[in-house]
């Protein structure tokens, strides 16, 4: 059945048709009846595109689930995150943090413990915006072994070797090596 079939219950008239010579039908209970049973149709077969559309949308969705207390990333967006955070460039991080959760808002809002200079953002976000905080010790920073000259700058030395890698291009192989 074609669209403008099921919103007018009638065949669309094309430059085709309109030479054709035939009787005008009068509107009856027939017509109503047949309309009405197109738009059943038409409406079970949106709620089972709409189910199979969702069990695909389900099968990758998480359920999360925070506590008080628990320690969270929030999710930056590329475009709003400059204005809001001061996040800017691509290679910025998606997630800034962690903030700790205050409170939680019906089933899918928590209130965030956000530092002074986030001020002027609104502290409640949805559950989508947020990822779980794993502690590792390599995200803590000791400031007290930092050797701070007269000119406000410091020397940066490696202190740990995390992980070791080759990336193998067409002719040659680089060593890549992440260090803390």
């Amino acid at each position: 059945m074609a669209p403008f079939e099921a919103l007018y219950g009638r065949a669309c008239r094309t430059p085709v048709c309109w030479d054709e010579v035939r009787e005008r039908k009068i509107i009856s209970l027939e017509l109503v009846q047949q309309s009405v049973d197109a738009v059943t149709v038409i409406r079970d077969r949106l709620k089972t595109a709409q189910s199979r559309q969702k069990s695909y949308a389900d099968k990758r969705r998480r359920s999360l689930e925070f506590q008080v207390g628990d320690h969270v990333f929030l999710k930056v967006s590329p475009m709003r995150g400059t204005s809001r955070f001061g996040k800017k460039g691509k290679l910025s991080p998606r997630y800034v943090g962690p903030f700790e959760i205050l409170e939680k808002i019906g089933n899918l809002a928590y209130c965030l413990a956000l530092p002074p200079r986030l001020a002027q953002v609104h502290d409640v976000f949805h559950v989508s915006m947020l990822r779980k905080y794993e502690p590792n010790p390599t995200h803590v920073l000791n400031f007290e072994e930092l050797d701070v000259d007269d000119r406000v700058s410091y020397i940066e030395s490696p202190v740990q070797i995390v992980d070791r890698k080759e990336q193998v291009l067409r002719i040659k192989t680089i060593p890549l090596v992440k260090v803390v």
